[in-house]
């Protein structure tokens, strides 16, 4: 026979009713049109307008273009990533507390700052500094992402076990020694599964920054749509797909052989 369960705390049962109280207080709070979304107006006004992206378009020329914005968005997702990871690390070592108290309060701090600020806000701040382009993405993508994955790098230096590292110091070898050879291969594994999950977000986020002119397949996209050529519009919106599903795929693959 199972045990029988402990009982719950009142302030579990508080949070729940809060958060229920929460979600009825937002769905009464916004004007939530569904009469009108599901009007048949409506729905013929949406189903004439998928009806204009279809065929895509398919020309040479514009498939050429296509695959370069392709491997620009790819291009900009890695480089911002690998700077992500880079200045994560450097920032994850006094955040896990390992260069003192009040040095890891205001390095995590910055990590907050860093990291709730989205992509696109960047993008839009970065481009009167860089300019148009895919180098404000790029810039953008590794500012957002250093200060997620510095919070991830560091609570994961924070969670190793210490005996390893507190050995090897005990017998005389250096702190960064026994960092490097103690600490951090046990992070490791999971330091390169966060950078490579937060790949595949950059892949999202960089094929829609471009909706503030920072490159890619995203600023090919608007171009089009504002033009109102659905076809181009089409051809790119499946570029898009095809590269967060490959990039998907090959993320969780590393993933899965380096957690094995």
């Amino acid at each position: 026979m199972a045990p029988t369960p402990p009982p719950r705390a009142p302030g579990t049962w508080l949070l729940l009713a809060a958060l229920l109280a929460l979600v009825v207080a937002s769905f009464a709070s916004l004007p939530l049109q569904w009469a009108a979304f599901f009007a048949p107006e409506a729905l013929d006004s949406a189903a004439e307008f998928l009806r204009g992206f279809s065929p895509p378009e398919t020309s040479q020329a514009f498939l050429a273009r296509t695959v370069g914005a392709l491997w620009e968005t790819l291009a900009m997702s890695l480089v911002g990533t690998l700077l992500a990871a880079l200045a994560g690390l450097a920032l994850a070592l006094p955040a896990a507390g390992r260069l003192g108290r009040s040095l890891r309060a205001l390095v995590r701090v910055l990590l907050n700052v860093l990291r709730s600020i989205p992509e696109l806000v960047w993008a839009a701040l970065l481009l009167v500094a860089a300019g148009l382009g895919p180098f404000a993405g790029t810039l953008a993508l590794a500012a957002h992402t250093s200060g997620v994955l510095g919070r991830l790098f560091a609570d994961a230096l924070e969670n190793v076990e210490p005996l390893p590292e507190s050995s090897l110091r005990a017998n005389g070898a250096a702190p960064l020694a026994a960092f490097l050879y103690a600490t951090l291969p046990q992070a490791l594994p999971q330091m390169l599964s966060y950078t490579l999950y937060r790949w595949e977000n950059n892949i999202r986020a960089a094929a829609v920054l471009g909706v503030v002119g920072a490159g890619g397949l995203g600023q090919m996209l608007k171009y089009h749509l504002s033009l109102f050529q659905m076809p181009s519009a089409a051809t790119v919106v499946l570029a898009m797909l095809l590269l967060v599903a490959a990039v998907d795929a090959a993320s969780y693959a590393l993933r899965r052989s380096l957690t094995r």
